[in-house]
């Protein structure tokens, strides 16, 4: 049986008093269950799970990221809601759909956009990456 979509996310974080409002305040998830050492949040059909760790927060160098999903007609509200609290922001978009790039209070790339892999492959049909082939 193949793998049929993401069951949660699990990110370690170094203090959650400083993530819970990113996550909850600033992204909009909604807080379902917290414990000593952890967090369960829901945004949309994502479960996101939260730990602490004291080891959270060591620099990442590579492209690796949680996108996530954003209506359009909320981005731009959202995004400028992400640069006014300070957030630090870590690659400029330079692909489909509206996307901002962004840094959690532990370090953790994530990227909120508008759009979907349908979006993304139109795209991709018109201006293809170097090599790109597409499987019918």
């Amino acid at each position: 049986m193949p793998v049929h979509g993401i069951n949660h996310v699990t990110l370690s974080v170094r203090d959650m008093d400083r993530a819970l409002p990113f996550y909850v305040d600033l992204l909009g998830c909604r807080l379902r269950a917290r414990w000593l050492r952890g967090a369960y949040l829901e945004a949309g059909a994502l479960w996101l799970c939260l730990e602490l760790d004291p080891r959270a927060g060591e620099p990442q160098v590579d492209d690796s990221h949680i996108a996530l999903s954003v209506d359009e007609a909320e981005f731009d509200r959202m995004a400028q809601a992400i640069r006014a609290s300070g957030t630090k922001l870590w690659k400029e978009n330079q692909s489909e759909g509206a996307s901002l790039y962004l840094l959690d209070p532990d370090g953790h790339k994530l990227e909120i956009h508008v759009g979907d892999l349908r979006t993304r492959l139109e795209s991709c049909r018109a201006r293809p990456y170097e090599g790109m082939v597409f499987e019918e």
